[in-house]
């Protein structure tokens, strides 16, 4: 695999799961079950969704709908009835999943098209789908961490009120090529 989009969006996908990651890192295990509201979801919940979407759209990619029979969605949205060892385990099976099934596209296959609930999709559209789709719930589980947190948070970025030393040093670097993992 040499194409650069597909290198791109693999760096993309793991400079998210580590952003999780490091949020989620945080907090003890009874805090990733905590939520905001009754409606709302629960870090381990989002977890949850997360690595049932990705088993089912990234199993047999290019050969079998996206939407698997197997998955259950609607449970994906209930507190995980295993334990926190079990959710991080299909956390890390969903993303080798997802890391394998891209590592092992080539060029010619960006412009095949495969399914997700019926629908064709080509293969770029298919990995931008979950480009937007996982970072969102990313960003939810970092504000949910954050919120948890509050004062303790560690800053997965630029801290508060750091914009300028960041810069600063940053500038005073030859230019270079950005890695994603940079900032972390």
């Amino acid at each position: 695999m040499k194409n650069s989009f597909l290198q791109s969006s693999i760096k993309q996908f793991e400079y998210y799961k580590l952003l999780a990651e490091r949020a989620i890192a945080q907090l003890n295990n009874e805090k990733l079950y905590w939520q905001p509201a009754p409606e709302s979801n629960s870090i381990a919940v989002i977890m949850n969704h997360i690595a049932g979407n990705m088993l089912s759209r990234f199993t047999d990619f290019l050969t079998s709908d996206g939407e698997k029979p197997w998955r259950n969605r609607d449970n994906e949205f209930e507190a995980p009835a295993e334990g926190h060892e079990q959710l991080l385990q299909k956390w890390n099976d969903a993303w080798q999943c997802l890391i394998n099934a891209l590592s092992s596209l080539t060029e010619d296959d960006l412009e095949k098209i495969i399914f997700i609930r019926n629908d064709g999709h080509t293969v770029t559209e298919a990995i931008n789908r979950q480009l937007a789709h996982y970072p969102y719930h990313v960003g939810q589980i970092v504000y949910i961490a954050k919120m948890l947190k509050d004062a303790e948070w560690q800053s997965l970025s630029i801290p508060k009120n750091k914009s300028a030393d960041y810069n600063s040093r940053k500038f005073s670097n030859e230019k270079e090529k950005r890695h994603f993992t940079d900032d972390l």
